[in-house]
């Protein structure tokens, strides 16, 4: 009996990922036990298999049950502005006037930490109420605006990598930092948050044209100070962009050479967007290791342009990718929504991403994109609980069409997540836990 007295269980219908279905055949990758049961210790995975065999082990531990219900690791959202959430749903022109419309005069307010602490708990418990419990984010120039993200998700034991933006020009007075104090500060923010709980760092510029080549140096510089942060910046977004780099840059090959040349590229480098890439870059982010965030739904909504997901992922230039809502550019905290753009964004390059593609960007996939897989993205042994559990019949609509699909084939819940993709909403998400702790959970 005391034995078992920190140990509790989850028992549902389990779905997760081994392998990578874009490189892999599809059903080899997924990992699906109908009637499962997870055994939890200290919000870690000690053991998942088929209820009948495990409970004998574990007569005697609390169980929660989600019959009828899907569980899947929690999803990860590799791109998002938090500063940005009241902004969502702003409608404007293309980017460079949506910043200076809407984006630069929000993000002054996160000079006051009592309102940056306010979004950061409304931001945080949307992506809860989404099942995304974890995520990159972007905050504002402000020390202020980091700290109140981070004590938010410290508070919630949620593993967020976040920064606080470097901007020394081409942005509002209000909004601009130096390279020597965007240096120093980012310097103290990572003696002071980076691998604290499940807390990690990200070195942020915000893109090449809010940034002197003074301030790249230094956050190079800051990445050989401290090699296993982030850095995360955006990158080809839109044409207009790139032809204000490269005036900016003109001694600079292309977009991606500006970061290079200041040592900004590696194995634990996002990249948001990634729209308008050459062969060239393709092949020079693969060979680095790097990460493209797709942001589908902000794509389509500043007008940006279609990404080229079966480059990325192409076994000649494999790049890793996950999956970003990027609001408020993006207009929704949900995954399924993320997945639901980026299922059309394929189509219109005739191109198909099966349900299984989608399902894993929004977990391993994205879990590898932060160099995190041996912690988070999948139930292996080991890994620490972040699930979320889904309700493939929430809605009238979703009933009727998932209402033939009463089995426990593993090709009928495939074609059940597909239902999701294109009709769910936050109304799918029942419950979602961190690190072994039911944080949210759906009340009709």
């Amino acid at each position: 009996m005391n034995q078992n007295i920190n140990i509790s269980g989850i028992r549902g219908s389990f779905i997760d990922f081994v392998a990578d279905p874009f490189y892999y055949p599809e059903l080899e990758t997924v990992r699906y036990i109908h009637d499962g049961l997870m055994i939890i210790s200290g919000g870690i995975i000690q053991e998942l298999g088929n209820y009948d065999k495990l409970k004998p082990k574990y007569p005697d531990i609390p169980i929660t049950s989600y019959p009828g219900m899907i569980i899947l690791p929690g999803f990860i959202d590799i791109h998002i502005h938090y500063p940005q959430t009241e902004i969502i749903a702003s409608s404007s022109k293309q980017l460079l006037e949506w910043l200076d419309k809407y984006t630069f005069p929000v993000e002054g307010k996160f000079q006051d930490k009592t309102y940056a602490q306010k979004i950061a708990s409304f931001f945080l418990d949307q992506l809860l109420k989404n099942g995304t419990t974890s995520a990159l984010v972007l905050t504002t120039v402000y020390p202020q605006s980091v700290d109140a993200l981070f004590e938010a998700a410290e508070l919630r034991n949620m593993r967020i990598i976040a920064g606080k933006m470097l901007m020394d020009r081409n942005a509002p007075d209000y909004l601009l930092d130096t390279p020597e104090t965007s240096y120093e500060d980012s310097k103290n923010l990572i003696k002071k948050w980076h691998g604290k709980g499940r807390l990690l760092y990200a070195i942020t510029p915000r893109f090449a044209i809010t940034s002197t080549p003074e301030q790249l140096h230094l956050a190079g510089v800051l990445k050989q100070e401290f090699p296993d942060v982030y850095i995360h910046t955006h990158l080809s977004e839109q044409k207009s962009e790139i032809e204000k780099v490269a005036q900016l840059f003109p001694n600079n090959k292309d977009y991606l050479d500006v970061y290079e040349k200041f040592s900004l590229v590696s194995n634990k480098s996002i990249f948001a967007h990634g729209i308008y890439l050459s062969d060239s870059e393709f092949n020079r982010l693969s060979q680095a290791d790097s990460t493209i965030a797709f942001c589908p739904t902000s794509n389509l909504f500043l007008g940006s342009g279609l990404f080229q997901l079966h480059t990325a992922k192409s076994q000649q230039t494999p790049v890793k990718v996950g999956l970003g809502t990027d609001v408020g550019g993006g207009t929704s905290f949900s995954i399924f929504q993320t997945m639901n753009d980026a299922y059309k964004i394929s189509q219109l390059q005739e191109q198909n991403l099966s349900s299984l593609k989608a399902f894993y960007l929004a977990t391993l996939g994205g879990a590898k994109s932060l160099s995190l897989e041996h912690k988070i993205g999948n139930f292996d042994v080991g890994k620490e609980v972040d699930l979320v559990v889904l309700d493939t019949r929430v809605t009238p609509l979703l009933k009727l069409r998932n209402s033939r699909n009463n089995s426990d084939l593993l090709t009928d819940i495939i074609d059940e997540l597909f239902t999701l993709i294109i009709l769910g909403d936050e109304r799918v998400v029942q419950a979602t836990y961190v690190a072994g702790n039911l944080v949210y959970e759906h009340k009709i």
